[in-house]
This record gives structure tokens, C-alpha cells and sequence, in this order.
């Protein structure tokens, strides 16, 4: 009874004094809870998408884009390493167990007399526990667990902002190749019925073959920048697919409205760029505290370690392997532990210089994005305006074409205007339309590059 009282008292000392020492760390329990809501799941089933617009492109790229899921999966890994990291606040409870049979035993001298040390058979078990009171890597990961999950989180928005980009620009190409399309398309129907009419005419003796001839030129060429634009459609649509993760084998219906990207056109150039809203400045800023707690690390280097142990060991010793565990011969033990490397060889002193190295070039990072974030936007914007000047002009020349070839058309059929003239309002007609196009979906995709200079894009 006394045995198991001793016991007992023993192993309620150790984990009395690892629950007192657990509750230096409080922050660590209440901060770990605090994170328990898991990342989204990585593996996302591809699936159909019926509504094709601009936005719901872009959602679901976000959703299924492999680049993003890959940085989903690092914030999860992330997570579960600075749990491992912050386990080591908690008291470290172990078991052990031998058994031994000695073929000789041990034998010493003692008084000038021989004598056996031990006996042919030995076992033991023990219950050991260690709880860390300063440990320099469990505070680093207690101090810097939330600028870890932070950078984590803010290489999502950052990937999320690039997918988001490289999106719309595909989607305005593959838009702008479709109008192109479209565009050819009226042009044929338009040319097939002028060739009728003047083969027609030449069959009737009105005219020579001329002109039958130069639609027909004219309606070769058409077809065949149709068909060119047919083929480069598919692989701008294949490219949109793979930055989307979007499924091969399934269809993508693109919905637009020209009307209404006619209207989003507009951006205010007199902005000022701010730095401070870029992502990469703000990783940047999250990085620069993970490299000042890195140089607190080092600096802790000279502090030593302290933990306290304690272990319970049950000891069975017998001659008789059938006896071994008959009877046995206990011990306990509770310790303090402090652990000081005296000399190094100069490999902490090298290591703060280090970290303070990093911390440095950390800043000059900050002035290169200050001067990059400029020139980009500057460059950004200068491109958007002439996209927009373009834009502007085609749009008007478009309209001029409309209507220089509805008059021409209408003298030709009263016999003012020869066919050539109809030939070559037509050709300007179509260019003036495809020139437009192509400008309307050049300026949104420069819009969008001063939208990310801006750090306007937030996804």
C-alpha cells in the first residue's frame, strides 16, 4: 500500500508541475484554437460552365486554377507545421520498456574479492516527462505563428490577383478573334450576294468581268481570313481553358456584352499609384517581421535552455527468466535541466550578422518595388491612353465607313459610282470594323494592367 501511494504521489507531482508550466504559453492554446477552420479543400471536381461571362470566368479559375489549389495545399502544410512547432510548449510524455538476459555477468573486483554485478536477467520500463520552460524554437514559432499563416494567406491573394489577370486578357482575345469572325461572316454574306448580282449583270451584257471577278478576289480573301481567324480561335480558347482549369472535353460558351464593355472603358487616369496597396508590398511588409523575429531567434542563441524532466522507472531484476517479474525495485526522479553552449566557434555571432544582413536587403526589396510599382503603372497608363486614343478614332472611323459604304452602295445601283469604288468602301468597311474591335478589347486588356499596377485588383 505505501508502494502505490509513493507511486501515486510521484507521478501526480510530474504532471501537476507540466500542467502549471503549460499555462505560461496560454497565448499559444487560445491562438492555435482560434485556427482550426481548415483552408478549402484542394481537390475541386471540374465542372461545366453554362454562363461564360467575364466574372464568372474569372471565379471559376480561382476555383480550379492548379497554381491556386497548389498554394491552398501550402497554406494547409503551413498550418499543421506550426502546429507540430507549437507542440513543443506541451509536455512530452514518453515509454519505454527493455528486456535484457546478460549470457556473463559483469564481474568486479572488490576487497581483492571477485564479484558478480548484477544478475542473468533484467527488465525495465519507463515513464518519462519533459516540459520545455525556455526553449528558443518553440518561442520563434509561439511569436511568429500568425506572419506565417499571413504569408500563406497573402501568396493565395497574390496568385489569385495574376490568375485573375492573366484571365481577362484571354478573354478579351478570344472575344476580339470571335468578332473578327463575325465581322467575315456578314462580309461573306455581303460578297455572295454582290457576286450574284454582277455575274448576273456581266451574264446580261451590263458589264464585263471585271467586277465579277473583283468580288471574287475579294470574297477568296474574306473566307480565307476567316478561316485563319477560325483556327487561331481555337487556340486562344484552348489557352483561356488551361489558364481557367477549365476541362478539355466540355464546351465554353463565352457571353458577352459589347455594349457593355463599351461602357466600362473608362478609367481615372488622374490616380496616384500607392504602393502600400500592392500585394507584393504587403508580403513584403509580412516578410520583413518574420526576418526581425528570425534576427530575435539568433539573438536567443545565448540565452539557454531550460526544461524540467522527471521519469518513473520500473526495474525487474532476476536470475529466473519465469521469476523476472515477481518482484520489483522502483525509482523516480525529478530534474532541472539548463543547457548553455559556452563557445561555438564564432557560429552565433555569424548567424545574428546574418540575420541582420537579410533584414537589410529586406529594405532595399521595398525601395525596388517602390521604383518597379512606378514604372509599371506608368507604363500601364501610357499604354491604356493610346489604346483608348485608337479606340476612340477607330470607333469614329467605323461609323464613317457605315456610312460612305451605304452611299456608295446606293449610287452604284443608280449608276453613279462604278463597281470598284463598292469594292473598295466595302474593304475599308470591314477593316474599320475589325481595327475597332481589336481596339476595344486592346484598351479593357490595358485597363486591367492599370487596374493591377493600381492594386485595384482584390480577389
Amino acid at each position: 500500500m505505501n508502494y502505490m501511494r509513493k507511486v501515486g504521489k510521484t507521478l501526480h507531482w510530474m504532471f501537476f508541475t507540466a500542467f502549471l508550466i503549460c499555462k505560461l504559453p496560454s497565448t499559444i492554446h487560445s491562438q492555435t484554437i482560434s485556427q482550426e477552420n481548415p483552408p478549402e479543400s484542394a481537390t475541386v471536381k471540374a465542372e461545366k460552365l453554362d454562363n461564360a461571362t467575364l466574372e464568372n470566368v474569372i471565379q471559376y479559375a480561382i476555383k480550379h486554377q492548379p497554381l491556386i489549389q497548389q498554394s491552398i495545399i501550402d497554406q494547409r502544410i503551413t498550418e499543421n507545421t506550426i502546429k507540430s512547432k507549437l507542440a513543443d510548449w506541451y509536455p512530452q510524455i514518453n515509454f519505454n520498456y527493455n528486456l535484457q538476459h546478460n549470457f556473463l555477468v559483469q564481474t568486479s573486483v572488490i576487497g581483492g574479492n571477485p564479484v558478480k554485478l548484477g544478475v542473468d536477467n533484467t527488465s525495465a520500463a519507463q515513464f518519462s516527462l519533459t516540459q520545455n520552460i525556455f526553449n528558443r524554437d518553440a518561442l520563434l514559432a509561439n511569436r511568429s505563428q500568425n506572419d506565417v499563416r499571413l504569408q500563406a494567406s497573402q501568396n493565395i491573394t497574390n496568385n489569385k490577383i495574376a490568375v485573375a489577370a492573366n484571365v481577362s486578357k484571354a478573354f478579351y482575345a478570344v472575344l476580339a478573334t470571335r468578332q473578327q469572325i463575325s465581322v467575315s461572316e456578314g462580309d461573306i454574306t455581303r460578297l455572295e450576294r454582290s457576286l450574284k448580282d454582277a455575274t448576273n449583270q456581266y451574264k446580261a451584257g451590263a458589264t464585263d468581268k471585271i467586277d465579277f471577278k473583283r468580288v471574287t478576289i475579294t470574297l477568296n480573301n474574306t473566307m480565307a481570313t476567316k478561316k485563319s481567324n477560325e483556327e487561331l480561335l481555337k487556340a486562344r480558347v484552348q489557352n483561356l481553358k488551361s489558364l481557367m482549369g477549365y476541362p478539355d472535353s466540355e464546351e465554353l460558351k463565352i457571353v458577352y456584352d459589347t455594349l457593355q464593355m463599351d461602357r466600362e472603358i473608362e478609367v481615372d487616369t488622374m490616380q496616384q499609384v500607392d504602393f502600400r496597396t500592392r500585394i507584393e508590398y504587403q508580403q513584403l511588409v509580412t516578410l520583413k517581421r518574420l526576418r526581425e523575429a528570425d534576427l530575435k531567434y539568433n539573438k536567443w542563441s545565448y540565452l539557454p535552455n531550460v526544461a524540467i524532466n522527471g521519469a518513473y522507472n520500473l526495474n525487474y531484476l532476476n536470475n529466473t527468466f519465469s521469476d523476472l517479474y515477481t518482484k520489483n525495485y522502483p525509482n523516480s526522479f525529478a530534474a532541472l535541466t539548463l543547457s548553455l553552449p559556452i563557445f561555438q566557434g564564432g557560429k552565433r555571432k555569424a548567424n545574428i550578422n546574418n540575420a541582420e544582413w537579410q533584414l537589410k536587403r529586406l529594405e532595399w526589396d521595398v525601395n525596388n518595388l517602390k521604383l518597379n510599382v512606378s514604372s509599371e503603372y506608368q507604363q500601364a497608363l501610357a499604354t491604356y491612353k493610346s489604346n483608348l486614343a485608337v479606340y476612340s478614332s477607330q470607333k469614329e472611323n467605323m461609323e464613317l465607313a457605315k456610312e460612305v459604304y451605304d452611299l456608295v452602295q446606293l449610287q452604284y445601283r443608280s449608276g453613279i459610282k462604278t463597281y470598284l469604288e463598292v469594292i473598295t468602301s466595302e474593304t475599308d468597311l470591314r477593316t474599320a470594323r475589325i481595327n475597332y474591335y481589336n481596339a476595344l478589347y486592346l484598351v479593357l486588356s490595358s485597363k486591367v494592367d492599370v487596374q493591377k499596377a493600381l492594386g485595384q485588383l482584390n480577389y
